[in-house]
Parts: structure tokens; sequence; C-alpha cells
């Protein structure tokens, strides 16, 4: 397996993982996930050539991209125990089915970890699936006091 970071040319591949992630979570509705696709794809097109996102895929020798992730830098203001003025968010982990539990998600999360320290982050965070919680247990990730208003009904 080799990573390597992402590059522009590499949209529509991101753009499929993510969907796949979100099929994986159990949303269905192909005209939900063709408007996050197109959101998606406004977004990462500019972040991908902007530095906003730094997006790492595995490669496996004869078969091609088989899982990627990401981390999404956004100004933050800080806040009494984060004096940064940016805040790190990972997002997009996705192997494909045929490649899972080898390891796979663990390498890109490491890289993505790895490159976040480099980067002089004090802290990195995600929203975690069912399925990836146990992963990111592992890597030391912990639950935090977010909280969510849904302002759309």
């Amino acid at each position: 397996m080799r990573l390597r970071p992402a590059t522009a040319e590499d949209i529509e591949v991101i753009l499929d993982h993510r969907i796949e992630m979100y099929r994986d979570m159990g949303y269905r509705d192909p005209e939900q996930l063709a408007r996050v696709r197109g959101v998606s794809r406004e977004y990462f097109n500019d972040a991908l050539r902007n530095g906003g996102y730094h997006a790492i895929l595995a490669e496996i020798e004869d078969a091609g991209i088989v899982g990627g992730g990401g981390v999404v830098v956004c100004p933050w203001p800080g806040s009494v125990d984060r004096l940064q003025p940016r805040r790190p968010w990972i997002l997009n982990v996705y192997v494909r089915p045929g490649y899972r539990r080898r390891g796979v998600a663990r390498a890109i999360m490491q890289e993505l970890i790895a490159w976040c320290r480099a980067e002089g982050f004090d802290c990195v965070c995600l929203h975690a699936s069912d399925e990836g919680r146990p992963l990111y247990e592992q890597l030391g990730f912990q639950p935090t006091n977010e909280m969510r208003l849904n302002l759309l009904g």
C-alpha cells in the first residue's frame, strides 16, 4: 500500500468516497446525495487548491485507490485552552469494502494525525460513524461536550 497526498485532479475520487461514506451510514436518497456531491464539489475544488483541505489517498498495486481521508483547516477564533486561529477537522475517511480491516484506515488516520502535528496543531477533531468509532478510540480520540441544534426542523 502506498499513501500519497491528493491533488485537485483527485476530486472525483474524493467525492465518490464522500458519497459512499454517507451510503454506509444509511443515507440512500439519490437526490439528497446528488446535492451533497454538488456542494462538496464546490467546496473541495477550492479547498484542495488553497490549502483548506489536505487529503491522503491509499493506493494498492493492481487495485488503484482503495481509501482516503482528509483534514479541513478552518479559521477559528481560538479559546481559553486552544490558542490557535485555525482548527483542523478530519473527515471523509473511507475505505472500499473489500479492503476494510486490513489497516488501510489506520494508516490513513496515522498519516493525517502526523500531518496535523507537523502543522503545529494542538488537537484535531472528527465526527465518528459507529463503524469508525472503535478505530478512533484506539488512536486516542475522546468524546467532547459538543452539542447541536438543528435549525431546519
